[in-house]
């Protein structure tokens, strides 16, 4: 049951497709690199789109009709959108579900101190990474500050081509025998992930020790109105720093940060936007936390998408309580993550009967968790039969894939978590290699292929 690469089987017309989604994905993946800065992307491109803030229609004591499209927030991180059908709120919802948070390293509450005449933030990594991967490259500062008088300001530092970048250092190899001993793991552990951060001393000071940071923090002065205790109500995360970029000298490729889970987020995102009447109601969520265990105000754990719906079913003249779980129950819905793309050059960490390929279109993994299938919903045949239909009368190539060997590791998503409302859900995304490295790669095809099968899923399932 091989798939076919749909490389071999695009017309002129659809390459252009694929490269136009390609330019425009790629634009979103440089403007969202936090999940604050997706949930401000997301919002303003939900606003063009015709989408109205929820709070609004609730103040106005608005009812929601079939083609309506609102969406609400939570605290910046969150943001659910919906585009009610024809068809009762009970019957359930079309959902896509991805989150927009990726491994990063977040700047601790007292961070910045000086040692030898060097200054450094102190850090703590979010989320799955290998530490040794992220010295030695240039990273971005982004982030909000929240100032005690309520205003906030956002920071992002090491962008634009004017910026300085940070960086980790790393040990040189003419010294590095004892290090090159130790294993992966603490090669470079947690506490070395300090960003140098700068050398020169202030010299407009009569202090005689810590010149360095204190010239850090004129800088942060002069450009943010930012003092040192501000660090204590700010949220900075450090990212590679530059733009996503063609891969391949064939171009076929995207590299770039954070495309686990934003290449599914964006899709989603598009897909969303451009459906239109749909029969059943759609919706498609961006959460944060994922990589940490969806937990938190703003994670799949937390009350907010459930409420959220509940509001729309007031709106809707439902019976708010059963219409809520009714709607859920019968909700279908993609859970939008990626999957493991087969690398031949680490061929023993697959089975490769049950893996994803670059090229072969959107990835369905009945099933992630890991070893015995832990912490996974198992989708049942009969949805992914359901879902096998409206891909193939849509033309959209498709593949199955498990998270790597059985017993060697796996991996968790979102999908176990919807599943507990007793709604059908299965995992679908891209295929990424490098996966949660600072620099992961995808296939234009494969992104191209979900978006479409994500636009037929939300209009077509029933």
């Amino acid at each position: 049951m091989e798939r076919k690469n749909m490389w071999k089987q695009y017309t002129d017309a659809q390459c252009l497709e694929v490269e136009q989604l390609s330019e425009r994905y790629k634009k979103c993946l440089n403007a969202g690199k936090t999940e604050r800065e997706c949930v401000v992307l997301g919002i303003e491109m939900a606003k063009n789109a015709g989408y109205r803030n929820l709070n609004e229609c609730i103040k106005e004591g608005t009812q929601l009709k079939a083609g309506d499209k609102v969406y609400a927030e939570c605290m910046g991180k969150a943001l659910v959108l919906f585009q009610i059908g024809t068809e009762p709120l009970e019957n359930g919802m079309n959902i896509l579900g991805a989150h927009v948070d990726s491994p990063r390293l977040d700047i601790k509450q007292n961070p910045l101190y000086e040692d030898s005449d060097m200054a450094f933030l102190d850090t703590h990594y979010y989320g799955g990474i290998k530490k040794y991967q992220w010295v030695t490259i240039p990273l971005a500062l982004h982030g909000t500050v929240a100032k005690k008088d309520g205003s906030s300001i956002n920071v992002v530092i090491g962008e634009d081509e004017k910026d300085p970048v940070l960086v980790i250092s790393d040990l040189l190899i003419h010294i590095a025998q004892e290090q090159m001993e130790k294993k992966a793991n603490v090669v470079i552990e947690g506490e070395k992930l300090d960003v140098l951060v700068g050398t020169k001393p202030l010299t407009e000071t009569e202090e005689e020790k810590d010149l360095v940071k204190a010239s850090i923090l004129k800088y942060l002065k002069d450009n943010y109105d930012m003092e040192e205790e501000d660090f204590l109500s700010a949220e900075f995360e450090v990212v590679p720093a530059g733009k996503a970029r063609d891969c391949g000298l064939d171009r076929s490729l995207i590299i770039g940060y954070g495309q686990d889970d934003r290449v599914c987020a964006f899709t989603s995102l598009f897909a969303m936007l451009e459906t239109e009447n749909p029969k059943r109601t759609s919706c498609c969520i961006l959460v944060d936390k994922e990589e940490i265990g969806s937990v938190g105000a703003t994670g799949m754990h937390s009350r907010f998408f459930e409420d959220t719906v509940a509001e729309i079913a007031a709106l809707s003249g439902g019976i708010e309580g059963l219409t809520v779980r009714r709607a859920l129950h019968n909700s279908y819905m993609l859970s939008s993550d990626v999957s493991a793309a087969y690398d031949p050059l680490f061929a023993d960490a697959f089975e490769k009967k049950n893996t994803a390929f670059f090229g072969r279109g959107l990835v369905f993994n009945k099933y992630t968790g890991s070893r015995g299938k832990n912490n996974t919903s198992d989708a049942n045949a009969e949805y992914i039969a359901k879902i096998r239909k409206v891909m193939d009368d849509n033309e959209v190539g498709f593949q199955t894939a498990e998270m790597g060997r059985v017993d060697l590791g796996g991996g968790g998503t979102i999908a176990y978590i919807m599943a507990n409302y007793g709604m059908n859900v299965i995992d679908s995304g891209v295929a990424v290699l490098s996966m949660h490295a600072p620099h992961e790669v995808t296939s234009k095809s494969d992104i191209y292929e979900v978006y479409r099968g994500y636009k037929a899923f939300l209009k077509e399932m029933e």
